[in-house]
């Protein structure tokens, strides 16, 4: 931490017992208070639990935290992945905060024993998240209305526990932005994950209340989401990786890694004009409403 003794004594000291350090810096700046500090950043969706990060996956965990990545948030994929991501969690808490649910391309003949799963757990343990969720039709369509009917379940948990969404986009931008019109809850929240699309497209998601994810794509030349950045306000964007794929340039077609996520805010402060500090707040800002909002306790046992 790098606060001031003056500035630490006005938090008393129930909210110093409430707040991280993360928490405490979003705290200090919603009240005015303003002081030099390295940048905060959060990595919103980075699957750390994977096989690929197995030979040095503490040593990449600091990589991230020696760059500023504090907080990085564990989205699911199916039942596989959850005794590795909820382990990690354990292993790394204050930095990595796991999700519950079924990926897409997870969704199978045995979809609804996943997801009875994904109900229990949701009951037993504490999560930040729904997701990753979704629907995606670039790699199969064999289970395309499964799919939905595991998305709209989805959509029912995030809205019962108050959790925000992660939503899987590929190829199915419309047929989401269609289920979320017609479940019409001005309640939900959360995040477009990977979104790459248009101006017109942004404005749909973010007219629902959703932010947008922006991963290592936007480093990739002639991404038509640069273009679509210096349309979209700083308040609907977050950050991510989706490590170990879709690493940033100068890294592309190698594992990705938190550590890698000030790239991704340069790249942002670039297109848009606006200062990598001003990036980072804003987007680490995003980020803490959705999975740490207020009244919501910043836990790190599982």
């Amino acid at each position: 931490m790098c606060l001031a003794p003056v500035e630490i004594a006005t938090v008393s000291a129930e909210k110093v017992n409430l707040l991280s350090a993360y928490k405490i810096y979003w705290y200090l700046n919603s009240v005015g208070m303003r002081y030099l500090c390295p940048m905060k950043l959060i990595d919103t969706h980075t699957h750390l639990y994977l096989e690929e990060f197995e030979p040095d996956r503490a040593e990449m965990i600091g990589r991230a935290v020696d760059a500023g990545v504090g907080i990085m948030m564990l989205p699911n994929i199916d039942s596989s992945s959850l005794e590795p991501m909820l382990k990690l969690a354990g292993e790394f808490p204050g930095h990595c905060f796991p999700m519950i649910g079924l990926h897409p391309t997870s969704v199978k003949e045995n979809y609804r024993e996943e997801l009875s799963l994904v109900e229990k757990m949701l009951q037993a343990k504490n999560f930040y998240g729904v997701g990753e969720c979704g629907i995606d039709l670039y790699w199969d369509k064999t289970f395309a209305r499964e799919q939905e009917y595991v998305f709209r379940h989805h959509i029912e948990l995030a809205a019962g526990s108050g959790l925000p969404l992660v939503i899987h986009i590929r190829e199915s931008f419309n047929e989401v932005i269609r289920i979320l019109k017609d479940v019409n809850n001005p309640h939900l929240k959360g995040i477009f994950h990977c979104f790459s699309g248009s101006v017109e497209q942004a404005k749909q998601a973010t007219g629902l209340g959703f932010s947008l994810g922006l991963g290592g794509v936007i480093t990739f030349k002639n991404n038509k989401m640069q273009e679509t950045l210096k349309h979209i306000g700083l308040e609907h964007l977050v950050l991510e990786t989706d490590a170990p794929f879709l690493a940033p340039v100068p890294y592309r077609g190698k594992r990705n890694e938190p550590a890698y996520i000030p790239l991704i805010a340069e790249k942002v402060a670039e297109i848009t004009g606006i200062g990598v500090e001003e990036i980072a707040e804003a987007t680490s800002a995003n980020a803490m409403r959705l999975f740490f909002p207020e009244g919501k306790a910043y836990k790190t046992e599982n």
